[in-house]
Parts: C-alpha cells; structure tokens; sequence
C-alpha cells in the first residue's frame, strides 16, 4: 500500500448564512493510480470549526475527484476518515469507458452514480452510505482516498480530489433487521480484490425460518475467519460484486462448515445477481434441477454487511466442486493411474478463461458453424490442471473423444456402440430441458459442466451441476435470448459469429429419434409438475412475497429498477414486482411454444403413475381407458375405511373437473368419472387423495 502525502490548500468558502459554513479542503497529487493495486491519497484537514462530524448538525457533504483511467469500471473508490470509518464512493461503474472529470458525490443528488455515464461529469448520489464517516469523531486529521484497481490493466492518474464540511451533512440510515439472515463480512486493513483470497471475519445471523434477524443479535450461525476475493468473469465489471470464499481457521487453512443448514463444506460464493432483478434466475433454476432428481449448488437468500456498508441482497450457495454432499463421484488420487480407479472422478467444463493454452484440451470435434476457428475446449474442473497426472489426462481425454466420435459416426444412434455407450442420456435430456424452458443464451456452450464416476458407480459421463442462469429467464437483449421462441441450441443461426459456440452434440442428437421420444416423454411429465406454468408462477408468486422486504433495501443501493443493466431487455420494469411479472409472462409464452413444437412422439413413454406414490395403493390401482374419450374409470385399493377425492389438472395444473369425494371402503373401490366433452386433446394429470396419502397418473385424451 503506498501513501502519498500532498500539500493542502484550504478554501474557505465563508459564511452563507448565521451558523451555516462550508469549509472545503482539496488536494493536488496529480499521481499514479497503481496497477491492480491500492493506492491511498492522503488529504490532512486542520482548523475545521466546529470539530465534531455528525449527521445532524455538521460533518462531510460532498467529496469531488478529478482522475484518468481507462476503463472505468476497474476502479472501486472510497474515502477514508481519519478514524478509519470508510465510506464507498462508487463501485466498479462506467464499464469500459474511461475517466472522472469533475465528478462530487453528495448523498442529496438525485442522481445515482449507478446511472451516471463516463467521464461522470456532474454531482451524483454515492452508491455508499457516506455518512458513516459522519458518526462523531473529531474532522481534524488525515483523510483519505482510497482508489482500487481491481483487475491487472490499464493504467490512470489521480488529478486531485477536495472533501467539502456543512451544515447538510451526509446522513447515514442504518441496516438493523431482515426477515432474511444476515452475513457480516470485516476485512479490517485487508482490500478484497480478484486475487488471491484475504483473511476475513464473518458472521451469520439466523435465527430460524420465520423469526427476524438483528444486527445487534449474536452471530450464532457462523462466527469466524474466511479467505474472500471477488469472483466471476464478466460480472466483475459490475458495481455489485460477486465474491467466492472459503471457511478458515485462524492460521488460514480450510475447516468444512456448515452454513444456514447446508452441508458441511469449506467453498463457497455469495452471488450478486446484479443484472438479474428478479433475484430468482439462478435460486430458481437449480431448485428446478434438484426437483428434477439432479445435484445443484443449495443456497439461501440472505443480506450482506461487509466493512459496515449493506451490500444488499446475495445469494450464500455452494461452490460446485467434488464432496459427498455435491457432485459425489470419486474421490481422485494423484496415485489412481491405472484400473477401474483411473476410470472416475473427474469434473470437466466448456468455458471461457484458460483458451488453448493449457489446462484442458480442444475437441477435435469443431462446432456446427467454425466460423473464425471456433472451437470446443475442455478445462480440467477436478482434478484441477495443477494436480491431474498425465495418466489421468490421457484417459479422461480419450474417453471424451471416444463419446464424440461414437456421436459424429454413422452409427451414433446404435444403443450398444453409439453415443449412448458414453453419457448418462437422461441427464442430457433434463439438461436440455432446463437449459430450454430458461432460454439460456449461454447454454450449453458457457458454464457447462460434466462429471465422470468410475466405472464401478456406473461410469458414464453426466451432464451438469447446472451453472450460471443470471442472464437466462428472458434476461438478455443479444442473440435472441429474451425471444419466447425458437430453441436455444440453434444459437448458431442467431450468433454465428460469437467465438463461444455451442459443441455439434445437440444438433446431432435431436437427429436420433430416440433421443427426440425420450425429451418428448419427459416433457409431457414433467409439464404436470415442476415444469407447468402453475408451478413456475406460484413458485415466484411466493419467493416475491419472501423477498420483497430485502430487495426494497437491495434496490435503494442499487438504484437500478427501470434502468438498462447489460444484458437487460427492454422495456425495463419499473419496480421488484413488475420484474416478478415480467419473468412469469415471458415463463408463460415460452412454455406455450415449447409445448407445441416439442420434437419426438409419445409412443414410448410409460405413463402409469409417474410420481411417487404416497401409499401402497398406486401398486394396486389404475385408471382406465387410457387414452380416454369421456370417461375414465377408476380402481381404487385403500387399506382401511378413508375418504377418497379425485381431481384432474390440465398441463397447467388448473383443474378440469370438480373434485369428486367419495367415502372409500377397504379393499377395491369402483369409480367412474365423467368428463367434459369439449376437453381437448392432450396430456392431462390424475390425482387421487386418500387421507395424507396420493397417487397420481398421466392420462392421454
């Protein structure tokens, strides 16, 4: 850290008004900002009359800097009172254009900074609570700025910067309660940045589902050091900043812990979902994937403090990574090279960062459209490139390259030498699905992850954890991504000219009838339950109402509502609750084209009860015909004297019937049920309810 200590001139801009005065103090260092580092620009304030600092009566208005950077929003500002009280400033802002010219911060600005453009010339509303600096202490001494470059380019200059004192000083609204736990983050001295990881205090306030937090309550969740840095790949340009950390003890070494009621581990991530408004896109998509049967990162909604500033509302979920309780495949030693131990425990993905020159391998398979020499590179997940031994390399690269040539070959459709001797199918097919319904423009092709057991655990490559829906759900306005039809594997004919393209799997093998039948059959299914409107809708319906509270406060740091965040589409809701309708009507309109343009026929899809049964009487029941025509009958085993209703539900989940009730005898019950003659053609749900107990089974009209 470097200090830099500059001569003052004082400005006093005199008397206005009996007992109104405005002292101004401004430094002149015209020097370097330092390269993916913090530099500190010292200011000594001497003689401000009266000294106190306060909220109320006198204390810190306005701060004004004058700087040159190229590509602004590597910058994270703040100033610093001399008691070490920091207020932030602004945060990673201007994206990549250049420069502060004349730019004051003063809380009473109606415009936030947040919606300023480069160079930010003007006076804006800090994206910090200014005045904590603003708490009593006593003004004389040395202040600071304190500008962070956060990322390893670009170079700039601090010009000067003047701090202003008056009679409206910066006032300060404390973050004391939350319906939603609360994380507090202190790096005392320590600057987060992207790399490596700081030594941190964090604590957890939870005090049960339904129960409010306080900050003034005990940290009685979790209570202890971390290791914090900043993560993500373009969200880092964001001013609302993802963080990755691990659970440390006091020497810094990784301890597992287990956080808000999720498993024991020592790697985790606080997500920002600053361009997602909804706060849902990820929360929602990996929920789906777990009702779905898969691993997805578990995690939980909470509101973040770090260094006394609310940072607003944050998801705290699990890092993908290699345990018992997340993608549980073997655990890979450096001396497994041989055997059926040489067969799993590798995670592999398809993203950006490391290109051709290390740390995985490039498919020889290019994508459909190799425009420009794109290309399909691995990156070695688990083990990571720095432990993975060549022998280990060779078999996870053979086994890849023998699935996509097996693909690519004549007959890649043969279930006993095709594809289908490689991958888990129907992980492919409930990826597909996910990937579909959410219209993810980065599906696929970013963010893809694959994991491999051993042989011994079934051995085949999976598809997934899913990863990274912030700019799916309709949130993007590139590459058709906020469009309701079309599907997403086509993102070939929208963005030919993208590098990150899509692998040929796809395309190849929606040309397997198969594999068309088996996405049609799970999609008839699934429409029914976790994947109809109804529930989509309910399930935001009911997340609103949880977080409405929090994102009030999230979107008064964040000023963003009804303003274009890239990859926002337009038009931009105005308020949190137009964001929730939004996401449902664009879930209903995809869902509509999905459902009618679904590839693949019925012919082969069980349908008899497709859901778990609550009781023993699925095994003794069924509803027949099936397919009906206007009526279905229905035998029913109870084990005892119980009440029985029947109700049918269309695809999207409404009720098609009035529930019929009939007091069910033990043994077999008979029941006929009339319906509707201008039911239309389709897929449709029976349940039947037997005191605590159900079944239920897919009907075809």
């Amino acid at each position: 850290m470097r200090n830099i200590y500059v001569a003052i001139s004082i400005l006093i801009c005199g008397m206005f008004a009996p007992g109104v005065q405005a002292q101004t103090f401004t430094a002149n260092p015209n020097s370097a900002i330092n390269d993916y580092a913090t530099t500190e620009y010292n200011l000594i304030v001497s003689g401000l009359s009266p000294s106190t600092i306060d909220t109320s009566n006198f204390g810190l208005e306005t701060v004004c800097i004058n700087l040159t950077h190229t590509w602004d929003s590597d910058l994270n500002i703040y100033i610093v009172a001399p008691d070490g009280t920091t207020g932030m400033l602004t945060l990673g802002n201007g994206g990549s254009d250049d420069n502060y010219t004349n730019t004051c911060f003063n809380p009473g600005a109606s415009t936030p900074i947040t919606a300023g453009s480069a160079p930010f010339t003007g006076t804006f509303r800090p994206q910090g609570q200014m005045g904590l600096v603003n708490n009593g202490q006593n003004g004389n001494g040395t202040w600071k700025l304190r500008v962070v470059d956060t990322y390893p380019a670009d170079a700039g200059t601090l010009i000067s910067f003047s701090i202003t004192f008056g009679n409206n000083p910066a006032t300060y609204i404390p973050f004391t309660d939350s319906n939603l736990p609360i994380v507090v983050i202190n790096t005392g001295s320590g600057v987060i940045a992207d790399d490596p990881k700081i030594m941190a205090d964090m604590g957890i306030i939870f005090n049960g589902a339904g129960n409010r937090n306080y900050m003034t309550d005990s940290f009685n969740n979790y209570n202890g050091k971390i290791g914090i840095e900043y993560r993500g790949s373009s969200s880092q340009g964001m001013p609302k900043k993802s963080y990755g950390f691990e659970t440390w003890d006091v020497n810094g070494n990784s301890i597992d812990s287990s956080l808000l009621g999720m498993p024991k581990e020592s790697d985790w991530i606080l997500s920002a979902s600053y361009s997602d408004k909804s706060l849902l896109n990820n929360f929602l998509t990996y929920d789906l994937a777990r009702s779905l049967g898969w691993y997805a990162p578990r995690g939980v909604h909470v509101e973040l403090v770090v260094n006394g500033e609310y940072q607003g509302v944050y998801i705290l979920m699990e890092k993908i990574k290699r345990d018992n309780d997340r993608v549980d495949i073997a655990n890979l030693q450096p001396t497994d090279i041989t055997g059926d131990q040489l067969t799993g425990g590798y995670i592999i993905k398809i993203d950006k960062g490391t290109g051709n020159g290390g740390g995985g391998w490039t498919s020889p398979y290019a994508p459909d459209t190799n425009i420009n020499g794109q290309t399909i590179f691995y990156q070695y997940e688990y083990p990571s490139d720095v432990n993975i031994v060549p022998q280990q390399e060779a078999y996870i690269q053979a086994y890849v390259d023998s699935f996509e040539t097996a693909l690519a070959g004549p007959n890649f459709a043969d279930t006993a030498i095709g594809y289908a001797k490689y991958i888990d199918v129907n992980s492919f097919v409930d990826y597909f699905l996910l990937n579909e319904i959410s219209r993810n423009v980065d599906g696929y092709r970013l963010s893809t992850y694959l994991y491999k057991d051993k042989f011994s655990n079934g051995g085949k490559l999976t598809i997934g954890p899913c990863w990274d829906y912030d700019i799916a759900w309709g949130n993007a306005d590139y590459c058709r991504g906020n469009d309701t039809t079309g599907w997403a594997i086509d993102f070939a004919a929208n963005c030919s000219g993208d590098y990150w393209q899509i692998p040929f799997w796809w395309d190849r093998l929606m040309q397997d009838t198969s594999f068309q039948n088996k996405v049609k059959c799970r999609w008839e299914e699934l429409k029914m339950s976790v994947l109809s409107v109804q529930y989509l809708h309910n399930y935001c319906d009911s997340m609103e109402t949880y977080l409405t509270e929090g994102a009030g406060r999230n979107f008064v740091t964040w000023p963003i509502l009804g303003t274009y965040v890239w990859p926002n589409p337009s038009p931009i809701p105005a308020d949190y609750p137009g964001e929730i309708d939004e996401l449902k009507n664009w879930v209903s309109a995809r869902w509509i084209w999905m459902d009618n343009n679904m590839p693949g026929t019925m012919s082969s899809c069980n349908l008899t009860n497709v859901s778990e049964p609550g009781t023993d009487a699925a095994e003794n029941s069924n509803a027949y015909p099936n397919p009906f025509t206007t009526e279905i009958n229905l035998s029913v085993y109870l084990a005892r004297e119980e009440s029985i209703t029947v109700t049918v539900y269309n695809s999207l989940g409404q009720e098609v019937i009035v529930p019929v009730v009939q007091q069910g005898m033990q043994g077999t019950n008979n029941i006929r049920i009339q319906m509707p003659s201008d039911l239309p053609s389709g897929m449709y749900m029976l349940k039947v309810q037997s005191g605590q107990n159900f079944w239920t089974q897919q009907l075809i009209k």
